[in-house]
């Protein structure tokens, strides 16, 4: 007769990972605006909600024009609030989201005298929810075959840290600030989460009435409260600028700007609590037929962050056609898209370059495309920035780019367990009537696989049997003796 000892439990598990898209448009009513020559959109998440097979997230985009007045360049920002949702029929409420937000593509119109920006937003969505968990301790009345194992259980943190820096820059007036925050070390620690990282601060000024482009990059550290952070492990995080302000002095007899950067950065991330556990991974009885059923886990576990920085270049494509009649005066306002491959990563670095033709300033959009392979990178999620660009004519009509990456892997460790969540007895077997069993192994079956096709306990073959090695040749002949009953 079976005797199961269970033990029950719960555990955080992501349920659903959704993509999503809308359509943001600011329209720019400002009267004599000249040609647009750049349109910087920035984007921010303001609320994610869990309903009944619905996801409902908000969001901020702030958008910047800069267009030409005369031989002058000026800007003009505006800002509008949206809301959209992406649904699953997996989705309901006190699930845990996480929502992380981008701007895949901008297209600006013109309307009569008015400017109209349309903003594709992304959204990457993972959701998760706390699970039943139930396994088999021991299972008296058949032979178990017992693995060490380790369960886990996924805690989300998140939380804000305020930044600011002070520089001076040869310039005349800032007309864009564009950040971009990567995360390069995330460590549990007791009672809670430390992140490091740095914001690459890419500034679009006006330097002697020429566009100028520069980038800063702006170092941060900030502990997030977590009251299940206990035991120091790696964690992953993702930061995010929530808002954002760049205040700029001007001293025109200097010809500097003193600028002060100040920025609310958003952070959330998981980290995963670890427990050993002994489990059964097959088991049979000697009497009767046994069907076993089981549970299974899959996470991704993060190990550590890895930091690369690399440089690409060669030929790019422009949106205009350019040629010596055109004097390049700055590549600003760079970006990565890319995805993540097994080698490493692939995408483009996309840059507006300025230029001056005809005695006007103008700009044009290059795209750079890139294919890296970072070793020892192992399995994770990458962020991409870029901290640099320069762009030449290599030759009338053609462009060559260099630009200068920093690359920061989270690397994870895929953790797969299986364990037994139940055993059903079935039909008696025939008990043997010969004194002796004979057994034939098949080539590399083990002490295990050996017990279990003789349904004797691995003790009696070892007794029976010490001269064996496992795993098995298949040239064997196994005995066992059976007592009288």
């Amino acid at each position: 007769m079976l005797n199961a000892s269970i033990a029950t439990g719960t555990y955080t598990r992501t349920i659903a990972e959704l993509k999503a898209q809308s359509i943001v448009e600011i329209k720019f009513t400002e009267q004599d605006m000249g040609e647009v020559v750049a349109v910087y959109p920035q984007v921010s998440l303001t609320s994610a909600e869990v309903s009944s097979g619905r996801v409902t997230y908000g969001g901020r985009l702030i958008c910047t024009l800069v267009y030409a007045d005369g031989a002058n360049l000026c800007r003009v920002q505006k800002g509008a609030e949206f809301s959209h949702h992406a649904d699953d029929d997996n989705l309901a409420p006190a699930q845990l989201c996480a929502c992380v937000l981008s701007c895949e593509h901008t297209r600006i119109r013109r309307e009569g005298s008015f400017y109209i920006v349309s903003v594709v937003v992304g959204a990457a969505i993972s959701v998760s929810d706390s699970a039943a968990r139930s396994y088999v301790q021991s299972l008296e009345g058949a032979v178990e075959k017992h693995e060490e194992g380790k369960l886990y259980n996924a805690v989300a943190f998140s939380g804000e840290s305020e930044v600011d820096d002070d520089f001076t820059y040869v310039a005349t007036d800032v007309l864009v600030p564009a950040a971009q925050p990567m995360v390069l070390s995330c460590t549990v620690r007791s009672g809670l989460v430390e992140v490091e990282g740095e914001i690459n601060l890419s500034l679009l000024a006006v330097r002697e009435g020429s566009p100028v482009a520069m980038n800063r990059l702006i170092p941060f550290k900030c502990e997030i409260s977590c009251e299940r952070a206990i035991i120091p492990c790696p964690a992953e995080c993702r930061a995010e600028i929530k808002d954002m302000s760049v205040d700029c002095k001007v001293n025109e007899e200097r010809g500097k700007c003193d600028v002060s950067f100040t920025a609310t950065l958003s952070f959330t991330g998981k980290f995963f609590e670890e427990e050993e556990v002994t489990l059964i991974s097959d088991a049979f009885s000697t009497e009767n037929e046994l069907t076993l059923t089981y549970g299974e886990e899959e996470c991704e576990v993060p190990q550590s962050i890895k930091v690369y920085s690399e440089r690409v270049s060669g030929l790019c494509a422009s949106k205009a056609k350019l040629d010596y009649t055109c004097a390049f005066l700055a590549a600003a306002l760079p970006k990565a898209e890319f995805v993540r491959t097994a080698e490493g990563v692939e995408g483009s670095v996309t840059s507006v370059l300025f230029f001056e033709q005809g005695g006007e300033v103008r700009s044009t959009e290059v795209t750079l495309p890139f294919s890296l392979a970072l070793t020892g990178a192992g399995y994770g999620s990458a962020d991409v920035i870029v901290t640099g660009i320069s762009i030449r004519q290599r030759a009338e009509g053609e462009c060559e780019a260099e630009a200068t990456l920093k690359i920061a892997v989270c690397e994870c460790q895929k953790h797969r367990v299986k364990y037994l969540t139940g055993a059903e007895e079935g039909e008696k077997k025939q008990a043997p009537t010969a004194a002796i069993s004979v057994c034939f192994p098949a080539p590399g079956d083990g002490l295990w696989e050996t017990a279990k096709k003789m349904c004797c306990t691995p003790e009696a073959i070892k007794s029976a049997n010490p001269e064996l090695t496992y795993p098995l040749s298949g040239t064997e002949r196994i005995l066992v003796f059976r007592g009288k009953s």
